[in-house]
Parts: structure tokens; C-alpha cells; sequence
């Protein structure tokens, strides 16, 4: 998640901690887990058997392996929804594929003895996890093209490790004052509730940390995190994130909730999550009433291809929308999945049509191992160009660059002011047609000097009272002493005021 750019938008351990990690993990398959790590997850999970048993297996024992590699893959016959146990998220999340043989088996996919061992090599520094239902999205007729197929499965291009690549490419662990916070601008912060995915996403920006399991945020951490939120009113704004937030269970996510929505200061909280896209089951009617308690909740997720507005998927978005909570979404421009005008109009319109507004379209990130999803910022532009005016105004996102080195989200758009002079401003549309617009004569200016005593704009930005009643309503009203109105300037009150004199 990011969920921006998976991590699941907007710091702990190295990439290479991660490779270790994930090694300990496979070596343990033939042993019972270490009582430590199994701590730092029950952090985040439950105690139930069913939720503990799910992420135990799935980090220390990969995924389960069935006999009949069918289940992993059922393909329903039309009008069939399927098995029941598909539906079951933990069921998903125990299946996860986490290795090449399987995937080959479940997909009738075989690659040479040469590509295994490429891609084996790409796993011992990038794990591989994906979820039974993402794969089932896969055209295997074309996978090597297909969108879902490129964001999923490891790719030996991921080794190549350009100079200019980062671990940390947005500086969040440098504006970090304490674990899990992230606060970067004014009167908002990042919060890392968790450091689990549903699936990992080969694009992700926070490769060196998702999928850790010694870098999973315990309870204290996140207790800290609040404090911090708590001892700095400027805080309005929360957004929290990981990993996936989705991915804790209903009761730790709820108590989070209401720690922040304890604090006066902080008016909205926002969730980003993959979890709709590549685990739609998890959104289940239980997640969704822990939301419902906590408004005004945003969740933003990240379509990226419009593959990925399946049935499943959009009564996931459902239950979020028809819960009154509202949705964006944070598209990431990846090189040969979504980097074409006409993929992206077709995604905006899926998403607009679910109730899901456009919010970001981000260029990649420099993040270590990805240079092959980058596209050039010119490939960016011209996708705007052909969604605005082309198409509805709030299906059209912002396209930003998340600049390096944590300097924030940098807007990017096409050239619409061609020039100006004192009087005149040159525009021109998206069509090319080219108008002036005329400036005002007389424009009485304000000029912010700071001395806000003598302003002469209303400074008062408090919501108006509403309660204040006038007319005939402000004699029946109890709590006002009121007892008369009296007309202004009628001749009695002139004489009044001339005997007054």
C-alpha cells in the first residue's frame, strides 16, 4: 500500500532486511515459529484462532499447499459465484503463492530453467506473495502482457539497481519523529499502523520495509504514535497506512479509530488500502460497521487497470460507499500496464461510475528495483491532455510527482496560460482554440502584509450560528428576552429620537 504507490500510499528496516527475513521464513517451514516475532504479530491481529492461525502460516510456512492446485483457481461456470470458500479472506490470505512451482502448476505456465532461476534470485530480495483471487485475473493466453500478471509476479528487472534509485526515495523515515509517523506537511501526518499487505506489489515504494515481519509495529509503537498525534494540535488530518491497514483485524483497527477520534484536534482520518483491489473479500460487513463508528473516514485505494474493476471488487467498493464513506482512488502511471490515454480514461470511468473519485495519478517513484515501471513525466502530460476537457471534470485525477528526498506531491499539468500582460490573460482550451480574457479596470486590491488587525476581509472563519432566530420566531422563542419588535424609521420612532435630542 497507498496506498499511493502501493505501500499503500504515504521508517525501520532495509531492503536487505527484508530478503532476511524472508529467507528465516522459508527455513522455518519445517519448525514451530519462535514465540518473539509471533508477539509483534499479535500486535496487530486478534486473538482468535482463525485470524492468528491465517498470518502465522502464511509468514512462516508460506502459503498452504493443497493437493488439488484447482482450488486455488476455481473458474465458476457462468451464473456461478463459485465456492464458498473463496469468498473467506484468511482462506485467501493462508493460500497466498508465494513460490514459482506453484504459480507454474495453478496457471499451466512454464518457464525455462534459465527464467526460474532469475526469478528465484529476484524473490531472495523482493519476496513474492500473491493472493488466489489476483491470480485468478490473469489472462494466461498473454500473461507476459497482462496487467495484473506485471504488477504480481517478480521480474528479474528488478535487480537492476539504478545509481540514482533509493531505498527511501520519499525521506519518510527522515521526517519520521517517532516510530511509525510520518509529518511532512503542516497539519497533516502519516501513520504506519501496519506493515502487512494483502499481496506485494512488484511497484511498491516501500519495498524495504512491507513484508518485514521484524519491522511489524507493536502495540507500544502505535501507542507512541498516537501521544505524538495527541501533544501536537496542528494535527487535523490523519492518514493511516503501512503496509495495509485492512489487514489488521476489526478489533485492533477499531480501538485505533477511536484513540484518534478521542483527540478534539484531528478532524479527518484517512485509510489507504489495496485491500478492494487484490483481496476484496476482506471488505467485509463487519469492517465496514468499525468505519461507520468513526466518520468523517476517507479510504482511498489504488486501481490501476481497469482489469481490476471485477463483480468482486465493485461490491466491495459497494459496501464502502453505501457505509457514506468517501472514496478516491491513487492510480500509479506504470510503464506497459496503464501508460496509454486510452487505459486511462476507461479507469477513470470505471471509477466515477463505482462512486470512487479520480484523486492522484503518481509518477513512479525512484524507489530501488522499479526503474522498469517508470515512464517518462512527458508520458504523464499527455495522458492529461487527453482526459482534460475530454472528459468529466471530477473524473479527471491530479498528476504528481512525489518529489525526492521528501519534498511532497508536486502537481504537473499541461500548459493552459500561454501568456499575460497587465491588462489581458492568453488561454487556451483543449481543443487548441486560443481566447484572451480581459483583467478588471478597477480591482481594489488587498495586500497581504501580514496585519491581520487591519484587514478589511472578514477574518471570522467560524461556521455562522445557526441558532440565532429573527422575526415573529424570536418572540415564541423561550431562551430570548424579546418581548417586542419595533420597525425602524417609522415617524414615531423619528420623534422619539427628535425628543431624545
Amino acid at each position: 500500500m497507498k496506498n499511493r504507490r502501493c505501500g499503500c500510499f504515504e521508517g525501520g528496516a532495509t531492503i536487505s532486511s527484508s530478503a532476511q527475513t524472508h529467507k528465516k521464513a522459508a527455513q522455518s517451514a519445517d519448525r514451530t515459529p519462535e514465540p518473539a516475532p509471533f508477539q509483534s504479530i499479535g500486535g496487530q491481529f486478534r486473538n482468535t484462532f482463525k485470524d492468528v492461525v491465517s498470518i502465522v502460516k502464511a509468514y512462516y510456512h508460506g502459503a498452504e499447499q493443497p493437493r488439488d492446485k484447482g482450488v486455488i483457481n476455481p473458474r465458476a461456470a457462468p451464473g456461478e459465484t463459485g465456492p464458498e470458500y473463496w469468498k473467506d479472506w484468511r482462506w485467501q490470505v493462508r493460500h497466498a503463492i508465494r513460490d514459482i512451482e506453484t504459480f507454474q502448476q495453478i496457471l499451466g505456465i512454464r518457464f525455462s530453467h534459465d527464467e526460474q532461476e532469475r526469478i528465484k534470485k529476484t524473490i531472495e530480495k523482493f519476496p513474492f506473495s500473491i493472493t488466489p483471487y489476483y491470480l485468478s485475473l490473469i489472462d494466461v493466453n498473454d500473461y507476459k502482457n497482462d496487467p495484473i500478471f506485471k504488477q504480481a509476479f517478480p521480474s528479474p528487472a528488478e535487480l537492476i539497481v539504478e545509481t540514482y534509485e533509493l531505498a527511501d526515495p520519499l525521506a519518510e523515515d527522515k521526517d519520521s519523529p517517532c516510530s511509525c509517523i510520518t509529518h511532512r506537511y503542516p497539519d497533516r501526518v502519516l501513520f504506519l499502523v501496519s506493515n502487512t499487505c494483502a499481496m506485494y506489489c512488484r511497484h511498491c515504494t516501500r519495498k524495504r520495509k512491507v513484508g518485514d515481519v521484524d519491522s511489524i509495529p507493536g502495540k507500544d509503537e502505535i501507542q507512541r504514535a498516537i501521544t505524538y498525534i495527541r501533544t501536537h494540535p496542528q494535527v487535523r488530518d490523519v492518514l493511516l497506512s503501512g503496509g495495509d491497514p485492512f489487514m489488521l483485524s476489526d478489533d485492533y483497527l477499531d480501538w485505533i479509530l477511536t484513540e484518534l477520534r478521542s483527540i478534539p484536534h484531528v478532524e479527518v482520518i484517512r485509510i489507504g488500502t489495496r485491500v478492494p483491489v487484490v483481496l476484496p473479500f476482506r471488505v467485509t460487513d463487519e469492517l465496514v460497521a468499525v468505519l461507520k463508528k468513526h466518520h468523517p473516514v476517507w479510504v482511498n485505494m489504488q486501481f490501476n487497470h481497469p482489469k481490476e474493476m471485477t463483480e468482486s471488487a465493485q461490491a466491495a467498493v459497494k459496501k464502502l460507499a453505501d457505509a457514506g464513506i468517501p472514496l478516491g482512488n491513487q492510480s500509479v502511471l506504470l510503464a506497459g500496464i496503464n501508460d496509454c490515454p486510452r487505459i486511462m480514461k476507461a479507469l477513470v470511468h470505471q471509477l466515477v461510475k463505482n462512486r470512487i473519485r479520480p484523486y492522484y495519478l503518481y509518477q513512479c517513484d525512484l524507489s530501488e528495483g522499479i526503474s522498469h515501471f517508470r515512464t517518462p513525466v512527458s508520458k504523464g502530460i499527455e495522458i492529461m491532455e487527453n482526459l482534460i476537457g475530454h472528459t468529466s471534470g471530477f473524473a479527471v485525477p491530479r498528476y504528481v510527482v512525489d518529489a525526492p528526498g521528501g519534498g511532497g506531491k508536486i502537481p504537473v499539468f499541461p500548459n493552459y496560460l500561454l501568456t499575460w500582460s497587465v491588462h489581458k490573460v492568453v488561454l487556451r482550451n483543449y481543443e487548441g482554440m486560443i481566447c484572451t480574457y480581459q483583467e478588471p479596470a478597477r480591482y481594489d486590491r488587498i495586500f497581504c502584509n501580514g496585519d491581520c488587525d487591519a484587514c478589511k476581509l472578514q477574518l471570522n472563519t467560524d461556521r455562522a450560528d445557526e441558532s440565532r432566530v429573527v422575526g415573529v420566531a424570536k418572540l415564541l422563542a423561550d431562551y430570548d428576552a424579546t418581548t417586542t419588535l419595533i420597525p425602524e424609521n417609522t415617524d414615531r420612532m423619528e420623534r422619539r429620537h427628535d425628543d431624545a435630542q
